[in-house]
């Protein structure tokens, strides 16, 4: 008797067809990238509809109609907006006010800094030669690093003030599309679901939607209370250490918190060039950043684990990552959805079987303790797909 013929596997595709996946996929990205003035605003409107779609569910079981139950959270979170940057336009105009004596300021004591340092202070002037009758001055060689700091704080205004009126147009796009979104969320997925052929997978698609909105919700809601609090206690420090505009500074710390790792950072840069251009001292410029790295380690290392909770977490190298993919394509916008982009993507691998390797690279290995190597290669391969797969 002799035996079936072995399985023969799938035939793999061309290699010109990997290639014109891989220039496709290429092409998607930079296209994406090109678009950001109107990707960016739709992404942040799925985002925020993930976010508040659990509360007009709440409302409509309560007998609250969607669209005015959309309405109400919209106008909900203008009005918290505009409270908040009515509150901060009083301690921003006094700094845009004082922005050049600012900068002069942070010159003067960056050339302080530049001169103590062997090698970048600027070569002396050449001496007059005996017997020579003496020359009128020459003028001073110019300053390479101060024309350069002019320059760019002239750049930075003229920016500001060209991309204002459309971040207000953004901005309204934004809101708009959020309140028909939230308005039509139950229609629009009752659509979807239904044009879906099979029964299992409307259950996948119903479930993955509803999983990510529960944890896109709760990760925001309990980021923005620790991000919140954390600007409140950076401000009052702030203010002990006699730090102009410490409200607009805590402002800006509970802003950028929102993105891991470099939001952070920017803000240590941020307070020490702070410190550099309001203080003389050497303890006292670097009091605001030692001081916010304080408050920001007891944050990361104690409050947030205990409020996210290991239901929440993700890999750092993964958050890492999509916030340095997501920033390069869209700047600051990019980085602030990119860890609820990772969370939305996570919920998908959960449900969808091959992708659950992708999925426990997202997680990370916060759980179990992984496996040595050694037993990896001891494992046979059947016993090793059926715990990665």
């Amino acid at each position: 008797m002799t035996p079936p013929p072995a399985a023969t596997p799938p035939p793999r595709p061309p290699r010109s067809a990997r290639a014109l996946r891989g220039l496709f996929l290429l092409a998607l990205v930079f296209a994406v990238r090109e678009a950001r003035p109107l990707l960016a605003p739709v992404m942040i409107a799925v985002m925020l509809t993930f976010t508040l779609a659990p509360a007009v569910r709440w409302l409509r079981a309560r007998g609250v109609p969607a669209g005015l139950g959309a309405l109400l959270l919209v106008m909900a979170l203008l009005l918290g907006t505009v409270s908040l940057a009515t509150s901060l336009a009083r301690p921003a105009a006094a700094w845009w006010e004082a922005a050049p004596t600012t900068v002069a300021q942070l010159i003067e004591q960056l050339e302080k800094l530049r001169a103590a340092i062997p090698g970048l202070s600027l070569p002396p002037a050449p001496a007059a030669r005996p017997g020579r009758t003496a020359a009128a001055p020459a003028a001073p060689a110019p300053d390479a690093l101060k024309e350069r700091l002019a320059s760019e704080g002239v750049a930075l205004t003229g920016m500001v003030l060209a991309r204002g009126f459309s971040f207000l147009l953004s901005a309204a796009a934004t809101v708009i599309l959020t309140y028909f979104l939230l308005a039509s969320e139950h229609w629009l997925l009752s659509r979807v679901v239904e044009a879906m052929p099979r029964r299992r997978t409307r259950a996948l698609l119903l479930g993955g939607v509803r999983a990510a909105q529960r944890e896109i919700s709760s990760y925001l809601a309990a980021v923005g209370i620790i991000n919140s609090v954390v600007g409140i206690i950076t401000a009052v420090v702030l203010w002990l250490q006699g730090l102009p505009n410490p409200t607009l500074w805590g402002a800006i710390t509970a802003l950028l918190c929102f993105v891991p790792y470099l939001g952070p950072m920017s803000v240590m840069v941020l307070l020490l060039l702070a410190g550099i251009g309001t203080f003389e001292t050497g303890l006292a410029v670097f009091g605001p950043t030692a001081a916010f790295m304080a408050i920001h380690a007891i944050e990361s290392n104690i409050v947030s684990p205990l409020i996210v909770g290991r239901r929440l977490s993700l890999s750092t190298v993964s958050v890492f990552l999509s916030v340095m993919f997501w920033g390069w394509l869209w700047g600051i916008a990019g980085a602030l959805i990119a860890v609820p982009l990772l969370i939305a993507l996570r919920s998908l691998c959960r449900r969808t079987r091959g992708m659950r390797l992708l999925r426990r690279f997202l997680e990370g290995d916060h759980r179990e303790r992984p496996p040595s190597l050694r037993s990896l290669l001891r494992r046979p391969p059947v016993a090793s797909q059926n715990r990665y797969t």
